[in-house]
């Protein structure tokens, strides 16, 4: 069994903590998985970078006209978001079906 390679050490504990969890569940030993990887869990900081902003500072700001305008930090967060699914998407990571068949789960309620 090979060891994990150690996450890269400017990630968040969040990114680390999925670094470790996809490296342990996946088989990503190439360097181009791994920079593909790194660049997603980047992009997931920033998100949580961009998010932490919003949410201190509000969706909106008022220009110098008065008018309402989006926060740049919703276009970080939006494009950092996409970066991320990107990323995991490039890595083309095999996910098991919850369920056997397509369509809501069956309710358990006892008729």
């Amino acid at each position: 069994m090979n060891a994990i390679p150690k996450a890269p050490r400017h990630l968040s504990t969040e990114a680390k903590r999925w670094w470790a969890a996809l490296m342990a569940e996946y088989d990503l030993d190439d360097p181009s998985a791994k920079l593909i990887l790194q660049s997603g869990l980047e992009a997931l900081d920033r998100l949580r970078q961009a998010q932490a902003i919003v949410e201190k500072e509000g969706v909106t700001q008022v220009d110098r006209f008065g008018q309402a305008r989006a926060h740049p930090a919703t276009t970080v967060e939006r494009d950092s978001r996409a970066a991320v699914l990107a990323a995991l998407k490039a890595l083309h990571l095999d996910v098991e079906p919850l369920q056997a068949s397509v369509g809501r789960p069956a309710s358990n309620k006892a008729r």
